[in-house]
């Protein structure tokens, strides 16, 4: 047992795993904008598509958690006063945040492609058309610019019904963590607010929203699963195994997470100056819940996604007629070069099998 004293650094243990930590989600943050970067540069007349936001959200999740390693080691070993209340807490809380914030928007494309799967079927109409972050088929995927935006060109921005519902949930996540890191810090004073308590039960809190969130991937995937196993065609079978390793990982890792946090204190071991910490035991939890927990599901997130679009995207002003997986896809050259969804499959299972 190891004894933190308020002029102390972290054990050896701790302070290898902190940075190692720190170096890995760099590299994941650095991966991520250089393939957004190359996303960009082939398909800037697409606007904002889910790859690209996936790419944003990972790049800037694993950028918070690279600065909260970092800082951390360094407001430890000086004693930061802040640290140890709201800063701490903020640097903690907000990169998670981002992360949830991605994986809820994996969700709502995952609840998109089974609903409009469904309206299919029932309306009997194969040629649906969406972009990436748009859920309506009456708005082109590409917006004639004014002159305004010639000179300051905006990417164009589409948001679903859902995504909204993304977004709203996200700010709403983030104000109450504000909320809570401004009563962190009254706790500091004298008065009967307690912050250990207060930082405890948001801990505790986002655990279980991760866990919903986790069933609700594990609910959809298996869902799609379903739909994508009765279309007999090599696309549809990767296409299947992409969307049933992302539900495993995502119930594993989220999973693995909510427990080590409602188990354990190591979402607040910022706060640990003077408390007992076991290097071996606080070392695995601390891989479990930072490594395992995030680092692991959005690197292989960026695994997923690792399809660039085609060149010729930036110079066509058509819109793209195939919804694809998780990032955009190609049109009208074969059959073969076909991402295979729940949309698309349903246009060759009218060939092949019914859904």
């Amino acid at each position: 047992m190891l004894e933190l004293r308020a002029s102390s650094c972290f054990p050896p243990a701790i302070v290898a795993v902190y940075s190692t930590l720190a170096c890995v989600d760099a590299a994941i943050a650095v991966f991520a904008f250089c393939q957004l970067a190359r996303i960009h540069s082939r398909s800037s007349l697409l606007g904002w598509t889910r790859q690209k936001v996936f790419h944003l959200l990972i790049g800037l999740c694993n950028s918070g958690y690279f600065i909260y390693f970092v800082l951390t080691l360094i407001a430890t070993c000086n004693e930061w006063s802040c640290w140890s209340s709201s800063c701490g807490f903020v640097f903690m809380a907000f990169p998670k945040i981002l992360f949830f914030a991605a994986f809820l928007l994996l969700l709502s494309y995952w609840v998109d492609l089974c609903h409009h799967a469904d309206d299919e079927e029932d309306e009997g109409d194969n040629n649906y058309r969406e972009a990436l972050l748009d859920k309506t088929t009456k708005e082109p995927q590409f917006t004639i610019m004014d002159n305004s935006q010639r000179c300051f060109p905006i990417p164009s921005l589409h948001v679903g019904s859902r995504q909204r519902v993304v977004i709203l949930v996200t700010v709403i996540v983030f104000a109450v963590m504000v909320a809570f890191a401004v009563l962190i810090w009254i706790g500091m004073g004298k008065n009967p607010i307690d912050s250990s308590t207060v930082a405890r039960v948001y801990v505790d809190t986002f655990a279980v929203g991760l866990l919903l969130l986790g069933g609700a991937l594990a609910c959809y995937g298996l869902l799609l699963y379903l739909k994508m196993s009765k279309v007999r065609s090599e696309g549809a079978s990767s296409e299947m195994w992409k969307v049933t390793g992302l539900a495993i990982v995502s119930v594993v890792c989220f999973t693995t997470s909510a427990l080590v946090a409602l188990l354990t204190d190591i979402p607040v071991l910022y706060r640990w100056h003077h408390e007992r910490i076991n290097g071996f035991s606080t070392t695995i939890s601390l891989i479990l819940f930072y490594f395992i927990g995030s680092s692991a599901p959005a690197a292989f997130v960026l695994w997923v996604m690792r399809e660039l679009p085609p060149s010729r995207v930036a110079n066509r002003v058509e819109e793209s007629t195939i919804v694809t997986f998780i990032s955009d896809g190609s049109t009208g050259v074969h059959n073969a070069q076909r991402w295979t969804t729940v949309t698309s499959l349903q246009n060759q299972s009218s060939k092949a099998s019914p859904i």
